[in-house]
């Protein structure tokens, strides 16, 4: 693939000159990021490209669902069936959203049935933080991590007393509360928290939608979660604990011009209970199980419609300190099911899992080694490696490589939905090679990635799905982070070759070029902020007949401190009220101002 900026399309020319400015840092170099390599590793040795989003940066950033935070990230792309609540698809590097594995603290989360994450009813207000692992992970994941890692941790608990509470109000009749409390004294640690979201929204879908599905009615969503946690230990080296994640929800769509009330009743839920110690100075074990579900019931003026899957999921691992490094050592199994009103001919599946791994560092030398063997009850073994090499030329410059191999099987809907499933499809299996550069000058830091994703036994299809024989994505991250004092800055740039091999049509609904840019300003009791996000256009379908428009949006935010823990927030998204569509027929917000109010003590 050669990328210049004459064959660039005329959004690419902007999108180059403006990735040449400073951009503000989202990982710092002493931050401790764990999803990379299943142990705490800093940020500044990993061998992997990995964003890092703090609680922080969620109060400041404008986006307001999971999918629109991240579509601010560099190597992340979305695209939604209207507005909150809506089904949403995120695309890391170009690869399907099914490719994109999400964990919610450690534990995996998503539909069995549609075979990707849902994103959709998962509240902002209840994360601490997140990490966002582009590339193949399969090595140590398994199934799903072709295309890359997203973890949520929930709020936890820590040393102290720490109360906290917010308020939201909006356009579209937006209406927010969150309260909660986390503390800890001595063996004892908790959290625990609540909120209630509701918004009248707008019409989800418009004229070009297909199968009739246009009807120009408000298309709202309402949810309400909790989210809780508990910590004891029990012995000087030794701690058991267990968390909780619930969110119900409402989401009101389009199937059609009828004056029925056409929703679903969808529910997301993770809990884990685990304990865990040393069993010698250098060896640190854990034992946990974790189970979570993804509800959805429709009315859509017929019987309802029911999918509900669980995933059950037990996991041991084994952390040694060794002379070349942290040696991770486990064993795993997962088992999914589904119960539907929808006939599937097989309604449950089973994996077990063994892997190993190691990652350390040697004076301007860096490494990490993964293995990993999946035994599925479906489709026989699968295996996965990964290998990466960093070198440090001076202490401001780095070069890492890597290459991994990733699997995903296919999903129950793929595979036995009635009239479109097809029982013969067999698992998806990538080859991803990349080369990434950093470079810190004082307060500056350049990063450079290049990567290629080979996909073979892709699957496709516009009326049954078919493995075809391989797709291939390609592409560069060009990024320039910066702290200047008051201001800080943050830009990336995305050029991205996303493409099926086998008649050379583009990937639907990937944008070639994609810039984030984001510019703040704090003195005294005030933040001020913009972000900029600029897509170009893309094809809507596998055909690439449907045509979707390039498009920029700039949000601003402003934040005052009221007093030492009261602060008062001001969103105004897409300034400009651009009119666009990330997948034909839906319709996105407009123009929307949204006021919170802040309780969080210091």
């Amino acid at each position: 693939m050669n990328y210049c900026i004459r064959r660039m399309r005329p959004l690419a020319l902007p999108l180059a000159l403006a990735a040449a400015f400073p951009v503000h840092a989202q990982t710092t170099l002493s931050e401790t990021v764990v999803t990379a390599t299943r142990v705490e590793s800093r940020a500044s040795a990993l061998l992997s490209d990995v964003t890092v989003i703090d609680r922080e940066t969620i109060e400041n950033n404008t986006g307001r669902t999971v999918p629109e935070l991240l579509a601010r990230m560099a190597g992340v792309q979305m695209a939604a069936n209207g507005g909150l609540g809506k089904n949403s698809s995120v695309f890391i590097r170009g690869t399907e959203s099914r490719h994109v594995l999400l964990l919610v603290d450690g534990v995996r989360m998503g539909s069995a049935t549609t075979g990707q994450a849902s994103f959709d009813n998962i509240p902002l207000e209840m994360i601490e933080r997140i990490e966002v692992l582009k590339g193949p992970a399969s090595a140590l994941y398994g199934s799903d991590a072709i295309g890359g890692v997203i973890q949520i941790f929930t709020r936890q608990g820590r040393e102290g007393m720490h109360p906290h509470a917010s308020v939201t109000l909006g356009s579209e009749g937006r209406r927010e509360a969150t309260v909660g409390l986390s503390g800890g004294r001595g063996d004892i640690s908790y959290s625990l928290g609540a909120q209630t979201l509701r918004e009248k929204g707008f019409s989800a879908t418009n004229p070009a939608a297909s199968f009739g599905n246009f009807n120009p009615d408000r298309d709202g969503f309402s949810q309400q979660s909790v989210n809780a946690s508990l910590a004891w230990r029990f012995a000087p080296d030794w701690k058991a604990d267990a968390r909780l994640l619930y969110a119900d929800g409402k989401n009101h769509y389009d199937s059609g011009p009828s004056s029925f009330d056409t929703h679903a009743d969808v529910q997301s839920r993770v809990g884990a209970v685990g304990v865990e110690g040393r069993i010698l100075d250098d060896w640190k074990t854990r034992l946990n199980f974790a189970s979570s579900a993804d509800d959805s019931t429709s009315f859509e003026g017929r019987a309802p419609s029911r999918f509900n899957t669980t995933q059950d999921q037990w996991a041991w691992t084994n952390e040694v300190g060794t002379r070349v490094g942290k040696l991770l050592v486990g064993l795993e199994r997962l088992v999914q099911k589904v119960d539907s009103t929808t006939a599937y001919t097989v309604t449950r599946r089973s994996t077990d899992s063994a892997f190993a791994g190691i990652v350390g560092e040697y004076g301007p030398h860096g490494w990490q080694f993964n293995a990993r063997h999946d035994d599925d009850s479906q489709f026989g073994g699968a295996s996965t490696g990964l290998v990466a090499y960093g070198y440090r030329f001076t202490p401001q410059l780095r070069l890492h490589g890597a290459y991994g191999t990733s699997f995903k099987a296919p999903s129950f809907n793929q595979l036995y939905y009635p009239g479109f499933g097809n029982p013969n499809l067999q698992p998806e299996r990538g080859r991803n090679a990349e080369l990434g550069l950093s470079y810190m000058m004082g307060l500056h830091e350049f990063k450079f990635v290049r990567f290629d994703n080979r996909i073979r036994g892709f699957i496709t299809g516009t009326t049954l799905p078919a493995n075809v024989p391989r797709a291939r994505i390609e592409g560069w991250t060009l990024g320039y982070d910066a702290q200047l004092g008051v201001w800080g800055l943050h830009a990336a740039l995305d050029l991205l070759d996303a493409r099926n091999t086998q008649n050379g049509r583009k990937l639907p609904r990937r944008a070639d070029e994609q810039l984030t840019a984001s510019l703040d300003y704090a003195t005294g009791a005030w933040k001020l902020g913009g972000t900029l996000l600029a897509v170009s256009e893309r094809f809507d379908d596998t055909a690439n007949r449907v045509r979707l428009s390039g498009f920029a949006t700039l949000d601003l935010h402003a934040d005052h401190a009221l007093s030492r823990d009261w602060t008062l927030q001001a969103r105004l998204n897409n300034l400009a009220d651009k009119q666009y569509q990330t997948a034909n027929g839906f319709n996105q917000p407009g123009r929307a101002v949204y006021l919170t109010l802040r309780y969080q003590p210091k």
